[in-house]
């Protein structure tokens, strides 16, 4: 079946998306995505995959996961996902759980990260222990670590800030702009919800917080406000 799914996706190939996309999945040499293959594939024909192969097994999906092409990995979490979400019995969650941690050689792009680990972390997680998104953010390893603070988005939504919060604390020196901005994004949400909240974070750690990072937190803020953070008038 897998063989079937590869020779699917290499026919809808598009050489000049592909070129498009391994520039701007920074694929070059000494870049993050260092090595990565695209075919060439829109978002819209990876979710009809989805659907056609919802079924794959979890070794069917982790062969397609440990294919060279981007989108066949992009797909395999595509479909971990969905099988998440519709798992009815808290075994086959935790099946799925303990595959997606132990696989984090394979999420290896932000956006294979973002569209996959809120749904399956976070969401196992929502109601346990917390000690795997701790030791991701400490891991020293680009993708556990925005795995980390990207999964809270789940939590989230559910209103519960303090997991984002103190995740942020550990990566807040971060050295890697993908990191900066998945922090960012995160305090941004967590302003949406309770901008009081992510105020008083900022405002105890604005003045030493990367550029980057602090200008993903007050994208939504009141331009005056926005402008006292970005000049360190508060």
């Amino acid at each position: 079946m897998v063989e079937t799914v590869q020779q699917e996706l290499l026919h809808l190939a598009d050489p000049q998306k592909a070129q498009a996309m391994q520039r701007f999945f920074k694929t070059g040499k000494g870049e993050y995505g260092e090595g990565d293959l695209f075919i060439g594939i829109s978002n819209p024909q990876m979710r009809a995959m989805v659907k056609k192969y919802k079924t794959l097994s979890i070794k069917e999906i982790e062969q397609l996961l440990h294919q060279p092409y981007h989108e066949c990995r992009s797909l395999a979490l595509l479909l971990l996902v969905h099988q998440f979400q519709k798992a009815k019995l808290e075994a086959e969650r935790e099946e799925i759980y303990q595959f997606y941690i132990r696989q984090t050689d394979y999420i290896n792009n932000w956006d294979l990260v973002d569209l996959s680990c809120g749904d399956i972390m976070g969401g196992y997680l929502f109601d346990k222990s917390k000690d795997d998104l701790y030791n991701f953010a400490r891991s020293k390893y680009l993708w556990k670590e925005r795995i980390a603070i990207v999964s809270t988005i789940y939590f989230i939504r559910r209103q519960q800030f303090d997991d984002t919060l103190a995740i942020s604390e550990i990566l807040l020196q971060h050295s890697h702009d993908l990191i900066h901005k998945a922090v960012g994004w995160m305090l941004r949400e967590v302003g949406k919800r309770d901008l009081l909240k992510e105020r008083r974070f900022l405002l105890q750690h604005y003045k030493t917080m990367p550029r980057t990072m602090l200008r993903y937190a007050i994208e939504k803020f009141e331009e005056s406000d926005r402008q006292a953070f970005l000049k360190g008038t508060l």
